[in-house]
């Protein structure tokens, strides 16, 4: 596979920035620039680059500054910094140090020299061969392992705006290509710009692409009818899901495009479309052995387990997780089905779970079929899962919010004496699972 490493080159001199961007480009690197400390900032918490350049002496917002914001984000931690100045002295090397640089250069600096510091700071730039060690950046043909990409990590109803731009505001929508087949979870807002990428990334070319509903309320399918691939008669979707509690699947699809809410019916978009109902619990999509799990959700809600040659994947983005208590009169869940979603998840390489509330809010939203993180934390640390990603944010959570909640599950994660990660969904986040693990289901 290819790898795409991200560099933010932080330097109010053009003439030292310029020539090191270009250099850097030709030995395929994703280069960022930014002419003040403060423009670097933003640029860093929006992209997330594998390696920070900053020159210590800028205006506005100086190198130290630049340090510790850094250090200070919770979602920068994994983001290496190289601070980069025209001065030698013992006292600003420490004090850079201090402030979280990983290393120090001298201008001017010949292009072997960042090369061997980017090599110190980030040796797996070259070998990234760990499972789901990062962010790809590039669009290898995933014949074997997976890669996963959020498009929409909304729960309820689209969240756009400032407060929300790290995060996301989409409503529920992943991409999955694994073992040559290339599938998409839940139809939210989130699929529109996943289709305009699709068909950009094609350049012309008949896309094979599977769709899976896992229910069907409006915000995980209401951003199907702006989904071009749709529209292209040379490609082909194939829809799958269960039926609802009222409705059939084609028929729910449909009546969010009836008139007068939409110009043009199911019936008559232009695509190579099929529509299957499940019946099964486990089923296949080309060579990925897949399994559903009805969630603790109104309506019919199913959760997907997919068994890819990078490790073990599960899809729940609506799912009310209550932890059992002694005397807990709360505890509405009926135990069956807490006990076939804990054994649904258990060991699972990556879960993509419901954590919309924290504790207090989920007191007053107990029935309504949405995790609390206390709960979503003990559930997935006593199922042994290796990696788990907040799902289904309040559309009132700011990014403030979420990247609180994700300090608190980690904490509590820590205290349960579990190793897993723990992360929230972002929009646009890339996790590469190569084959190294080995899955399957009878």
């Amino acid at each position: 596979m290819h790898w795409m490493k991200t560099i933010l080159l932080i330097d109010d001199d053009e003439i030292c920035r310029a020539p090191a961007a270009e250099l850097l480009r030709r030995n395929d690197w994703r280069v960022l620039e930014a002419e003040d400390g403060e423009c670097g900032l933003q640029l860093a918490v929006q992209h997330r680059p594998d390696v920070i350049l900053c020159d210590l002496l800028m205006p506005r917002v100086n190198g130290y500054q630049v340090c510790r914001a850094v250090r200070e984000h919770l979602e920068l931690r994994h983001t290496k910094i190289i601070v980069v100045t025209g001065r030698d002295y013992a006292a600003d090397r420490k004090s850079a140090e201090e402030a979280g640089a990983d290393d120090y250069l001298v201008k001017p600096i010949e292009f072997s020299a960042l090369k061997d510091a980017i090599a110190r700071v980030l040796p797996e730039a070259n070998n990234h061969q760990e499972r789901g060690d990062g962010t790809l950046r590039s669009t290898p043909a995933w014949n074997t392992g997976a890669m996963l990409k959020f498009w929409g990590v909304r729960g309820s109803i689209p969240a756009p705006g400032e407060g929300t731009s790290f995060f996301g505001g989409n409503t529920s929508c992943v991409e999955l290509r694994a073992d040559g087949e290339h599938i998409i979870c839940d139809a939210g807002s989130g699929i529109r710009p996943l289709g305009l990428a699709l068909a950009a990334e094609a350049d012309g070319a008949p896309l094979n692409l599977t769709l899976l509903i896992t229910h069907a309320h409006w915000d995980h399918i209401q951003g199907f009818p702006f989904f071009l691939p749709a529209y292209d008669p040379s490609s082909r979707l194939r829809i799958l899901g269960y039926e609802g509690a009222s409705e059939g699947l084609r028929t729910t699809l449909a009546g969010q495009m009836e008139s007068p809410y939409f110009p043009l019916a199911l019936d008559q978009m232009p695509g190579n479309i099929e529509i299957e109902e499940l019946k099964e619990m486990q089923f296949r999509i080309g060579s990925i052995p897949i399994e559903a799990c009805f969630t603790n959700h109104p309506g019919v809600c199913v959760g997907y387990r997919f068994h890819t040659s990078g490790g073990v994947i599960v899809y729940m983005p609506d799912n009310e997780t209550v932890s059992k208590k002694a005397g807990d009169s709360a505890n509405h869940v009926p135990s069956t089905m807490e006990g076939d979603i804990a054994e649904f998840i258990r060991e699972a390489d990556v879960l993509i779970l419901d954590a919309q509330y924290d504790a207090r809010e989920y007191a007053a939203h107990i029935g309504w079929g949405h995790g609390c993180v206390d709960d979503v934390v003990a559930l997935a640390a006593s199922a042994k899962v290796r990696r788990l990603y907040l799902f289904h944010h309040d559309p009132a959570h700011d990014d403030r919010v979420i990247s609180s909640m994700v300090v608190h599950a980690r904490a509590l994660a820590k205290a349960a004496g579990s190793s897993m990660r723990v992360e929230a969904a972002r929009e646009g986040e890339v996790i590469a699972l190569p084959a190294l693990v080995a899955t399957g289901v009878s």
